[in-house]
């Protein structure tokens, strides 16, 4: 006999956490739970504000119709909200044990401040070093210096840089002034650094800064192809869609010899370790972006591991809809 149950959770954010346009003070979402006899498969709905194409009520609505059809049916049409797509995917994942239960917790630390700080996380890992810095938020001549302080201090560093599309073509190639041509091949690759696709790829080719596409991977026209200096392509699974879509995007990159990388939209630890799990699966030899659990102040009944922060467990959550 089938069963469903929807939870909503909001759990506080570090002070300080900006998307865009708005201070994010909690991180708002569902959780998605269904039975079929004796399994259960959980899952995360969490739209990302600004980044989101829904929002979390046309979430909610969506996720109960949903449902409803998985219960009195059995069969069901995938969710065209990907925040919905992605999270029942993994709840029925889970229920056919498709999701297998091994996870990848190595995560490329986030540089949110002072690069010092980052260069010491560094020195205490004892794996590949990776590691990621937003780039774009303050001056583009600033964001190069501080590549260049990161790659000459780590030498083994392979760096990942994320621009959001936030440069004109000239901020950009400032930007490149700073970094040493000796170190640009550390850069693993540079998200969008510029706002169109053609001024990226021109931006790699007058650099040999590697570029990868984030964005671009959410709009309709995307496809997976080769392109001279493209070397990624960042698959945030909460707003591009469900499992099997995120699949074929990563058989598609992998097909073409480029790297495919599973990335947060700042989910809760219950998303975060299912993320890994995924990560594990599709893209094993590749390290996640998932460095994101510190930016909020609760966990979520499935903690992340070696992290203290405090766990808000399922009878705390409010059920919206079950049946």
């Amino acid at each position: 006999m089938r069963k469903a149950k929807l939870y909503s959770f909001s759990l506080p954010m570090e002070a300080g956490i900006i998307l865009r346009y708005q201070r994010l003070k909690t991180r708002d979402g569902l959780l998605v739970c269904l039975q079929d006899g004796d399994n259960e498969g959980w899952g995360e709905i969490s739209p990302l504000p600004e980044f989101s194409q829904e929002t979390l009520a046309e979430a909610t609505a969506e996720a109960i119709n949903w449902l409803n059809e998985w219960v009195n049916e059995g069969e069901i049409s995938e969710s065209t909200l990907p925040s919905v797509a992605f999270g029942c995917s993994c709840a029925l994942a889970e229920l056919s044990r498709e999701l297998p239960e091994q996870a990848d917790y190595r995560k490329a630390p986030l540089c949110s401040g002072d690069p010092d700080d980052l260069i010491l996380s560094l020195d205490a890992m004892d794996c590949e070093k990776v590691a990621k810095v937003k780039v774009g938020l303050y001056e583009a001549v600033r964001d190069g210096m501080v590549a260049n302080i990161l790659l000459e201090a780590v030498p083994e560093l392979k760096l990942r840089l994320d621009a959001n599309r936030s440069w004109t073509r000239a901020k950009a190639d400032g930007f490149a002034k700073y970094v040493n041509p000796d170190y640009r091949s550390r850069i693993a690759f540079l998200e969008e650094p510029c706002k169109t696709r053609e001024e990226s790829l021109q931006f790699s080719a007058d650099t040999g800064i590697a570029i990868a596409w984030d964005e671009s991977v959410r709009e309709p026209d995307f496809k997976v192809e080769a392109q001279p200096g493209v070397v990624a392509i960042i698959i945030k699974p909460t707003l591009t869609g469900s499992l099997s879509y995120c699949r074929s995007l990563i058989d598609a990159a992998h097909e073409l010899g480029l790297q495919a990388v599973i990335s947060s939209s700042i989910e809760t630890s219950f998303g975060l370790t299912q993320l890994a799990r995924v990560a594990n699966w599709l893209t094993p030899n590749t390290i996640p972006g998932l460095d994101t659990v510190s930016l909020i102040q609760s966990q979520l009944v499935r903690p992340w591991p070696q992290c203290d922060i405090p766990v808000q467990q399922l009878d705390e959550l409010t059920v919206v809809w079950q049946r």
